[in-house]
């Protein structure tokens, strides 16, 4: 039997390249606590590492991560100061870069962004 939801996990993580691995570790972490499959965490696992990438990449000061453990599988929500909405764009096949909402897109259940009155929520909802 799965463990019933929790409380969810929240930190707060400096603008800068190291933020992904600790948003990785952060949600491995509380993966395995909640029993969620191993398939789940990797694919969570790589969502929040483009969710953060794109704040530090794109916004403003610190980032925000909750991970919430919801009744099918975890929310992963990643905050910043940025009011600029994220959008996918198309991709240049010369370019390693770009791809991040469209690999979120694929491998989320369902996405979405919600504005703050300090910037902006990019959040997704990976299924077990």
């Amino acid at each position: 039997m799965r463990n019933e939801p929790t409380a969810p996990v929240a930190v707060t993580l400096p603008a800068s390249a190291a933020s992904s691995a600790h948003a990785r570790q952060v949600v491995a972490d509380a993966a395995k606590a909640w029993e969620l499959s191993e398939d789940v965490a990797e694919d969570a696992a790589l969502v929040v590492t483009e969710l953060v990438s794109n704040s530090v990449d794109h916004a403003i000061g610190p980032v925000d991560l909750t991970v919430s453990r919801t009744a099918t599988g975890l929310r992963v929500e990643v905050g910043d100061r940025s009011p600029a909405q994220p959008r996918p764009q198309p991709v240049r096949v010369d370019s390693s870069r770009g791809r991040g909402l469209i690999i979120v897109a694929a491998l989320s259940a369902a996405w979405g962004t919600e504005p703050t009155p300090t910037g902006k929520v990019v959040w997704a909802e990976l299924s077990d």
